[in-house]
């Protein structure tokens, strides 16, 4: 059989060629162990039945000198997920640089007499992702102080400091009512301190047994028609409320009943155009401040002859990638992305922006495997990257002046607190990892990865990069959590074999509803309003 196999195909010389080739690239993909112990306890970590029809590639380095410890799959081509955010908030610190702010402005047109502005007031949009409703306040209450009360003409709210795309290359079309998708714009807002931006919390609160429950947006102002309505059961009865944004439009059906007693549900829907969302929200402020705007809200062109009259500065770009890191915050990593794209390359757009990142990474040694980036936040399913490519940047980062703010910005695995441990706050907690992992995960239906840094127990530091895609059914995070806590407790203690997938999520509950669909009625579990996206398995 070998004799006629060599005859109908290659010759023999020719067939050992191909042998030694195929052995040469079998070694590339899985090169030679630097450490036998460690390449052993990860072996037979990654030989869970988790894993047994996936595919997961892992790297870890030293930190400091660049040797791999251990490689399985270096260089395959990976989802990568939130983890993507790694590159978009390291490319942004170096080329914008850590003090970066964003700045809104409200300019003026026509001419002012005394306390009547006979034109319009344009609220300009500088691709803030963290203006507040109480930054919109402040911005009227010094409209407010400049002595006009009455404004003739209307808001012009000016979201073109970025392209009119709204959704990212690949983005769900399922996914656009839920809060980790929003929609993207140069004029935004956000109703809380974690910065969800475009989004409008609709609290339902029960009343009376029969009666219609309670419904409550924030901020107050938005301007969402709401349809049909939610009743009050019986106590005990259950929930079957839901709330939903009809795709195109902000209108909020509401459907299903709560029961009487029940605490109250607050769900998170995003907006469409967010823009004109935002100037409405800040009529309403200056409305509160004594200033009358006779002509409503409109969307600005962008080509207004204007003047500036009263601005606001966001905090500086250090202080802005830790909730974007520590909570996953997809709309301000892709908000990055159009910012560095319009700051370096001239536009505000995805293909400028990703351009840039994708110079960061080649001007440090980098650029290949060339992967795929379209978006920056990694809810793209379009995305490719690599391990090897994950830990090289988590080597390159720490040469960098920015490194120290960027490390804390990463959740620390087991930390309570939600601005330290964020979406790590319930992973690996009673481990040599407590405390110790700095990693940022990054998780989609059937994609699970945990990329960052972790002191060995002889105080080395380490770098490492796993990444699992293409899984089915039962999750392989307990796998990924046992390799980083081996690689924080050493070999004497190192599992034979992870843990069994525990029967509660990772993840503390952030949220009492998320607007979950109707097969997945349970109180999702996700830690953050970013991922509970991969809890429901919206992402």
């Amino acid at each position: 059989m070998p004799a006629r196999l060599y005859r109908r195909g290659l010759p023999l010389a020719a067939a050992a060629l191909a042998v030694s080739l195929l052995a040469v690239s079998a070694q590339a993909d899985n090169p030679a162990p630097a450490d036998a112990t460690l390449t052993a306890d990860l072996d037979a970590l990654l030989s869970d039945a988790r894993l047994a029809n996936a595919q997961a590639g892992v790297q870890v380095l030293d930190a400091d000198s660049g040797q791999v410890l251990y490689a399985r799959q270096p260089g395959a081509l990976l989802t990568p997920a939130s983890t993507l955010k790694t590159f978009t908030s390291t490319a942004a610190l170096d080329l914008l640089g850590a003090d970066y702010r964003f700045t809104t402005e409200v300019r003026t047109t026509g001419d002012t007499y005394g306390s009547l502005l006979d034109g319009d007031l344009v609220l300009r949009g500088g691709g803030d992702p963290s203006l507040l409703v109480q930054d919109l306040d402040d911005l009227a209450a010094k409209v407010a102080a400049t002595g006009v009360t009455t404004v003739t003409g209307r808001v012009l709210a000016d979201g073109t400091r970025y392209d009119s795309t709204p959704y990212g290359p690949g983005w769900a079309w399922d996914d656009q009512p839920y809060s980790y998708s929003p929609q993207i714009s140069g004029l935004t807002v956000s109703s809380d301190a974690e910065y969800t931006m475009d989004s409008v919390q609709v609290t339902v609160t029960p009343g009376a047994a029969g009666e219609n429950a309670k419904v409550a947006l924030v901020p107050a102002e938005a301007p969402m028609k709401l349809t049909g309505s939610i009743t009050t059961g019986a106590a005990g009865s259950g929930a079957t409320a839901d709330v939903e944004r009809r795709r195109g439009a902000n209108e909020l059906q509401l459907t299903g009943s709560i029961a009487a007693g029940a605490a109250p549900v607050t769900y998170w829907e995003t907006v469409e155009d967010p823009a004109t969302f935002t100037g409405k929200v800040f009529e309403g402020a200056l409305a509160r401040h004594g200033v009358r705007v006779l002509r409503g809200v409109k969307a600005a062109t962008g080509t207004e002859d204007s003047q500036p009259l009263v601005s606001h500065d966001s905090k500086s770009l250090a202080e802005l990638v830790v909730p974007m890191l520590k909570v996953s915050n997809n709309g301000m990593a892709e908000q990055l992305t159009k910012e560095l794209g319009k700051v370096k390359g001239g536009k505000g757009d995805w293909p400028t922006g990703i351009n840039q990142i994708k110079a960061f990474l080649k001007a440090n040694g980098l650029d290949a495997p060339a992967g795929r980036q379209v978006d920056g936040s990694g809810l793209s399913r379009y995305d490719l990257t690599t391990p090897a490519k994950m830990a090289g940047l988590m080597k390159v980062a720490r040469t960098k002046p920015w490194f120290d703010a960027w490390y804390n910005a990463l959740p620390v695995a087991g930390n309570p607190d939600r601005m330290t441990g964020g979406t790590l706050a319930a992973r690996m907690r009673g481990t040599k990892a407590e405390n110790n992992v700095h990693a940022k995960s990054g998780s989609m239906s059937g994609v699970d990865n945990l990329t960052g840094y972790v002191t060995a127990p002889d105080g080395r530091k380490l770098v490492f990069s796993v990444m699992v895609s293409n899984f089915a059914g039962t999750s392989p995070r307990p796998v990924i959590d046992a390799i980083a806590v081996r690689l924080a407790t050493g070999p004497a203690a190192a599992p034979s074999s992870a843990p069994a997938t525990p029967n509660a999520p990772a993840f503390a509950p952030r949220l009492k509803s998320l607007n979950a669909p109707a097969a997945s009625t349970a109180t999702p579990e996700g830690g953050t309003r970013w991922e509970d996206c991969e809890t429901l398995g919206h992402c």
